[in-house]
C-alpha cells in the first residue's frame, strides 16, 4: 500500500495549532458557544473581511502574467529601458468590462479594459487602456457623471437607457467611442481576440532630451474576432465568466496569447500645429500621417496562482511612468494620473505598492512612512526627511528624465483651442462610412435602434436621432424610420 503523507496541522493566523476544523467550543453539546473560542472568532472575523471594495469601474475582469520582448528599435525616440532593443520585461495584464459589477456577465456590450504592468528595471510602468483607441469624454471633470449614467438608477437600482443616451447626446464628443461601442468592437469573442490601445497621447524623451508624442497599439496575434448580439446574450445566460474562463483555459493548456506592440510617433513641433488636437482622447491619429512603428511582442504565459492576491489586488495607474516616458496635455490623462492611485489607496490600502503583485522589481528609496499594513521600511539609521546631510536618497532630475511642454500660462476652465479639423462627429462618421462594411453597418443600425428604443423621454430620443444624423445623415434617417417601426410594433403588442 502507498504510504500516505501526514497532512499539515491547521493553525491560527499567528501559527498556533488548532484543535478542531469542524466543531465550535460550546458548553455541552447543546449549550452556548464560548466567545473565547479564538479560532472560531478569528475564522468568522477573517471571513467577514475577505472582500475589498470592488473597483467603481472595470470591476469585473481577469488577467495573467506574461513577458514583453522588444524586437524593434525605437531608441531614437525614448531612453526608457523597457523599450530598448532586446529588452525582456516581466508583465501583468488585466482585462475587464467598464460598466458591469463583479457578478455581471462578461458578454454584455461594453468597452473592454486592457491594462499592462511592466516590471521594468527603472520602476513599474503601466499602460492603462481599452480595446478602443478613443474614449467617451475628453475632460476628467465629466468622468464621475459619465460613469453614473452608465451604472444604475439610485431608486430602482436598474440600468437605464434614457440616462445613458441623455448623457451621450449632451456630450457629443462621445460619438466616436459610442460608434465603436455599438459596432462589432463592443462584443469581442474573447479577451485574446481583441486589440488594445493606450488610447491617450504620451510623451517619449530620448537620451539626448528630444521629445516626441506617441500612441500605443497592441495587435492581437489571434486576430480580431467578434460575436453578434444573439450569441452574446446566450453566453451571458449560460456562462457569465466566459472571457475569464477562456483566458485561463488557453494559458493552462499552453496556448499563450500574444500581441504585437507598435507605436505611432509625432514630432514635438508637429503637435503644436497638427490639424486637430492630437491630445484629445476622443480622436485617433491617421495611420497615413503616422504609420505604426513595431516595438515588440507581449505574451501571456502564466496564470495567477491566486486570483484575489494577483488580479483583484493588482493596482494599475497611468501615473506609473518611468524615465523617458511622461504625460501629455491630454486633460483626461492628467485627471487619471491623480484619480487612479487615489482609488487604489482607498480600495486596497495606503501601502498597496508593497503587495507582491504591485511591488516593483527595482529598488525603492523614498521618505514615505507608516500607514496601515506597512511591510517594507528603511533601517533606523536612515533619515526620514529631505533634504538631509546623513546620506539619504537624493532626487536627480537627470536620472528621472521627466518631460514637459509649453503653454500660455493662463488658468482657464474651457475646452482646448479649436483647430481646423476639431470635430466631435467627424472621425465617428469616417469610422462608420469607411471602416464598417455593409454588413457591419446593418448590424450597427440594429444595435443602436435596440439601444435607443428603451429611452422613455421623447426629447432624448429626438436628440439621439440628431446625434447619429450628425455622425452620418443617411444613418440618422434610417434610425428614425427604424425607431418609428419599432414603436408601432410595440404599440400593437
Amino acid at each position: 500500500m502507498p504510504i500516505e503523507s501526514t497532512p499539515a496541522v491547521t493553525t491560527t493566523q499567528t501559527g498556533t495549532p488548532v484543535a478542531s476544523d469542524e466543531h465550535s467550543l460550546t458548553v455541552g453539546t447543546d449549550g452556548v458557544t464560548a466567545l473565547h473560542d479564538r479560532y472560531l472568532v478569528e475564522k468568522l472575523a477573517q471571513f467577514n473581511r475577505e472582500r475589498i471594495p470592488e473597483r467603481i469601474v472595470h470591476a469585473k475582469g481577469g488577467g495573467a502574467h506574461g513577458q514583453f520582448v522588444v524586437t524593434g528599435d525605437v531608441s531614437k525616440y525614448t531612453r526608457a529601458a523597457v523599450f530598448q532593443p532586446g529588452a525582456i520585461t516581466d508583465t501583468l495584464q488585466r482585462f475587464s468590462s467598464v460598466a458591469g459589477e463583479q457578478g455581471s456577465p462578461d458578454t454584455w456590450r461594453d468597452v473592454r479594459g486592457f491594462s499592462v504592468k511592466f516590471y521594468t528595471t527603472e520602476g513599474n510602468y503601466d499602460i492603462v487602456g481599452n480595446n478602443t483607441p478613443v474614449f467617451f469624454i475628453r475632460d476628467g471633470i465629466k468622468f464621475p457623471d459619465f460613469i453614473h449614467s452608465q451604472k444604475r438608477l439610485p431608486g430602482s437600482g436598474l440600468r437605464d437607457a434614457t440616462m445613458q443616451w441623455d448623457f451621450w447626446t449632451l456630450s457629443p464628443e462621445s460619438a466616436h467611442q459610442v460608434t465603436y461601442l455599438m459596432g462589432d468592437r463592443g462584443l469581442p469573442v474573447s479577451w485574446r481576440t481583441m486589440p488594445g490601445f493606450g488610447s491617450h497621447t504620451f510623451q517619449w524623451i530620448n537620451a539626448e532630451g528630444e521629445r516626441f508624442w506617441v500612441k500605443y497599439h497592441f495587435e492581437s496575434n489571434q486576430g480580431n474576432v467578434e460575436m453578434d448580439g444573439t450569441e452574446a446574450e446566450l453566453i451571458a445566460g449560460g456562462d457569465a465568466d466566459h472571457y475569464r474562463r477562456d483566458l485561463y483555459e488557453a494559458i493552462d493548456k499552453g496556448d499563450f496569447p500574444s500581441w504585437n506592440v507598435s507605436v505611432q510617433v509625432m514630432s514635438y513641433e508637429e503637435g503644436k500645429t497638427y490639424r486637430f488636437n492630437p491630445f484629445d482622447v476622443t480622436k485617433v491619429w491617421p495611420h497615413a500621417d503616422f504609420p505604426l512603428i513595431p516595438v515588440g511582442v507581449h505574451t501571456l504565459n502564466r496564470n495567477p496562482a491566486n486570483f484575489f492576491a494577483e488580479i483583484e489586488q493588482a493596482a494599475f495607474s497611468p501615473s506609473n511612468l518611468v524615465p523617458g516616458i511622461a504625460a501629455s496635455p491630454d486633460k483626461m490623462l492628467m485627471a487619471r494620473i491623480f484619480s487612479y492611485p487615489d482609488a487604489q489607496r482607498y480600495r486596497v490600502g495606503t501601502n498597496f505598492t508593497q503587495l507582491p503583485v504591485n511591488a516593483p522589481q527595482s529598488p525603492v528609496n523614498n521618505y514615505s512612512a507608516d500607514g496601515a499594513a506597512r511591510y517594507h521600511f528603511s533601517d533606523a539609521t536612515t533619515p526620514n526627511y529631505a533634504p538631509n546631510s546623513l546620506g539619504g536618497p537624493v532626487a536627480d532630475a537627470a536620472v528621472a528624465g521627466e518631460g514637459s511642454w509649453e503653454n500660455d500660462g493662463s488658468l482657464l476652465q474651457s475646452a482646448s483651442a479649436l483647430r481646423s479639423e476639431d470635430s466631435d462627429f467627424g472621425q465617428a462618421g469616417t469610422l462608420y462610412r469607411e471602416v464598417y462594411d455593409d454588413a457591419a453597418k446593418a448590424r450597427f443600425l440594429d444595435t443602436i435602434t435596440g439601444a435607443i428604443s428603451g429611452v422613455t423621454r421623447p426629447e432624448v430620443t429626438e436628440r439621439a436621432i440628431w446625434y447619429w444624423t450628425s455622425v452620418d445623415a443617411d444613418l440618422g434617417a434610417k434610425l428614425r424610420v427604424n425607431l418609428a417601426l419599432f414603436a408601432a410594433a410595440d404599440a400593437v403588442v
